[in-house]
């Protein structure tokens, strides 16, 4: 396939895209494909184990991908498309579900939260979201996945499938490892410090939507909760709150955390949060603007998507009929 190392990674188009997905997840991304074989993902097939609107769906979809080539993703150096547009993913889907052990997706963090975020919808998709997963990650022999702290259940899950099958079978997967960012794998919510920043919050002051307008992101952000004392300082146990703002603001402005201290030594909170407001808004608008063009351009945009899946297709094939072969299904494998 390439002689340069694999890393797979996806987000589901389930709403907002917000600055959480993109420090923690998309900023890794576009460091990594020009190190690595990159293949990121729209993975529409894990957003619909919580109901959708198929309308709504469809529009979060294209503007997901507006995100990722706004924020510098490269087609000429990622192959970027939508998961259901190759049928591969969900074909070794099943068969790896006949290798998973319900005990191991019972065990599944994830399952249990939404389970009781969505409990009039436990459906049996839900459950077997991480066989969905592995087969992403296994279908490109995947040597890299970049994940958020959240996902990295499901990728050992991933290599432990990967091992029960290659042991069975003989060497058919790569055995995959997460690759987790060394600052910013978890940004927490801009009103509660102890949950991972979501768009699925109660409150749209937890997040800064990549699309927020400047004034609205400067309101969230002054509102955003604080710890006790004044003291801009970095510390996760005592001061969690101005802790991940400190995170953030190194983010987007690729200072270090040490020297953005010693910028706000002896001046308070307020201070802080309108240095990191500006900061934010400015590192934003840029990715907004591309991202405007790209939406205003649907064909070009679809036209991305589309020769994406036809290059994903054509780089499953290969493990498709070997996991067809050696599991023994069909009969054109004689």
């Amino acid at each position: 396939m390439t002689n340069k190392k694999i890393v797979f990674s996806g987000i589901q188009p389930s709403g907002v895209i917000h600055l959480g997905n993109y420090l923690g997840a998309i900023k890794q991304w576009i460091d990594l494909q020009d190190k690595y074989f990159s293949i990121f993902c729209i993975v529409d097939m894990h957003a619909i184990t919580v109901q959708q609107e198929p309308e709504e769906l469809q529009k979060n979809i294209r503007e997901l991908a507006a995100i990722y080539l706004a924020s510098g993703l490269d087609p000429k150096k990622a192959i970027i498309f939508v998961q259901s547009d190759v049928s591969a993913h969900t074909e070794l889907a099943w068969v790896l579900n006949c290798n998973t052990q319900m005990g191991e997706l019972e065990r599944m963090t994830q399952f249990k939260d939404k389970s009781q975020r969505h409990k009039q919808n436990i459906n049996a998709g839900l459950f077997t979201y991480p066989a969905l997963m592995a087969a992403d990650i296994l279908l490109y022999q995947t040597n890299k996945v970049p994940v958020g702290e959240d996902q990295r259940q499901h990728v050992e899950l991933t290599r432990d499938i990967a091992h029960r099958v290659n042991n069975k079978y003989g060497q058919v997967f790569e055995e995959p490892e997460a690759l987790l960012p060394e600052v910013g794998a978890r940004i927490m919510g801009l009103d509660d410090p102890t949950s991972k920043m979501s768009k699925s919050a109660s409150s749209g002051n937890n997040y800064i939507a990549m699309t927020d307008e400047p004034d609205k992101i400067r309101k969230k952000i002054m509102k955003a909760v604080t710890d006790s004392g004044s003291e801009v300082k970095f510390d996760e146990e005592k001061k969690p709150a101005i802790s991940n703002l400190l995170t953030i603001y190194s983010l987007v402005t690729e200072k270090n955390i040490k020297s953005l201290e010693k910028e706000y030594a002896g001046k308070g909170y307020g201070d802080f949060k309108k240095g990191l407001a500006e900061a934010v808004v400015e590192f934003i608008e840029p990715i907004q603007k591309k991202y405007k063009e790209y939406i205003d351009d649907q064909p070009k945009l679809e036209k991305i998507l589309t020769n994406g899946a036809k290059e994903a297709a054509k780089l499953a094939q290969p493990t498709m009929e070997n996991v067809r072969k050696v599991v023994g299904l069909g009969v054109a494998n004689d």
